[in-house]
């Protein structure tokens, strides 16, 4: 119903206009009562889905990506999707406005999207007062810096957001890899990103002890455009860090053999979709491989079906994340991803059992 019905009239219209369009929706159709329907159409409970990844015990490995649902507002309600974990943000210690618009641009005929967003959001603090409700699912938190922060200055940033997030989160996201902050991907060069990532593991630690709770997983986003090199000394950060894991990937600015309209096809901003799924398998494999399975990764990138998100698994991924994919497929695809994973579970045991 969703691709054949719904999804051709919502792409009628502008991206940013629809995507607050389906909030609404969504919101209004909880408090209509029909999250139970949503949850029995696209939820599966079975205790073979479950993973326990970085201390964190998820009810399955498909998780709803950073940039969705930026400002906290809906996480609840997008549980009853079926979702096995939500990352809310990137937000920023300031409320900003972001790039001008028009910044959302879908790419149909590579089922992809381009946005320049720059991390518009209300600021920590209004997300922090929505996340005093109870949570039914479990919540990261992706963090970033304002715009005008300079780079020198940018790791007080992250530490404000850790402060304020960690009594409401469950593991915390450093974003250092969209391509929308000017100068923000310089914080993924070795030096800089050693040192802010040593910072938030100090104040994690603290803040643990304040709070008399566990330190929260740190994760790190990286950007599919890093060369083997570069992945390497990802690896090596991680392993002199002590961060507990790697999101791979965050949109890319490779352009290369798109099939839209050149107006289309060269906006500015971070490419995410199908065109992606390759290079973030890649990367996925390539630390994984390099690194002996040493650290737990999220998989995020190109995954329009579940057999995408086997492929992703089976290179090396913990867990996966959706984002384009769920606004072109619709949420029966984490059902689907849901079942190929027990399916695949199913074989395992059949073939054991032989």
């Amino acid at each position: 119903m969703y691709k054949s019905l719904l999804r051709p009239i919502l792409f009628l219209f502008d991206a940013e206009r629809v995507h607050s369009l389906s909030f609404f929706l969504i919101k209004l159709s909880a408090k209509l009562g029909l999250g139970s329907v949503f949850s029995s159409r696209f939820s599966i409970n079975d205790p073979r889905l479950e993973r326990e990844v970085f201390g964190l015990k998820f009810n399955n490995p498909v998780g709803l990506a950073a940039g969705f649902d930026k400002d906290a507002r809906l996480y609840n309600e997008l549980s009853s999707f079926g979702f096995g974990f939500i990352e809310i943000g990137t937000v920023t210690p300031k409320p900003q406005k972001g790039n001008p618009k028009k910044r959302l641009f879908r790419l149909k005929a590579d089922q992809a999207i381009i946005n320049r967003m720059g991390f518009n959001n209300e600021g920590v603090y209004a997300a922090a007062e929505r996340l005093r409700k109870d949570h039914k699912i479990l919540i990261g938190g992706n963090i970033g810096k304002n715009k005008e922060t300079p780079n020198e200055e940018a790791v007080r940033d992250y530490l404000i957001c850790m402060d304020v997030l960690f009594p409401f989160v469950d593991y915390f996201v450093v974003n250092v890899s969209s391509p929308n902050t000017p100068g923000l991907r310089k914080l993924q060069q070795k030096g800089p990103l050693t040192q802010m990532l040593n910072e938030l593991q100090k104040s994690n630690h603290k803040l643990s002890q304040v709070h008399s709770t566990y330190k929260k997983p740190l994760l790190l986003k990286i950007a599919p455009d890093l060369n083997d090199h570069e992945l390497l000394d990802i690896i090596t950060i991680v392993e002199k860090t002590g961060i507990d894991g790697i999101i791979a990937t965050n949109t890319t600015i490779d352009r290369t053999d798109l099939k839209s309209n050149f107006m289309l096809s060269e906006q500015q901003g971070g490419l995410s979709g199908k065109p992606l799924k390759k290079r973030s398998t890649e990367v996925i494999r390539f630390l994984a491989e390099k690194s002996n399975n040493a650290f737990p990764i999220i998989g995020v990138g190109g995954i329009h079906s579940a057999e995408d998100a086997i492929e992703k698994l089976e290179a090396g991924a913990c867990l996966v994340q959706l984002w384009t994919g769920f606004v072109y497929e619709g949420p029966t695809l984490v059902r689907e991803i849901n079942e190929a994973i027990l399916s695949k579970i199913t074989e395992a045991d059949l073939q054991e059992a032989d």
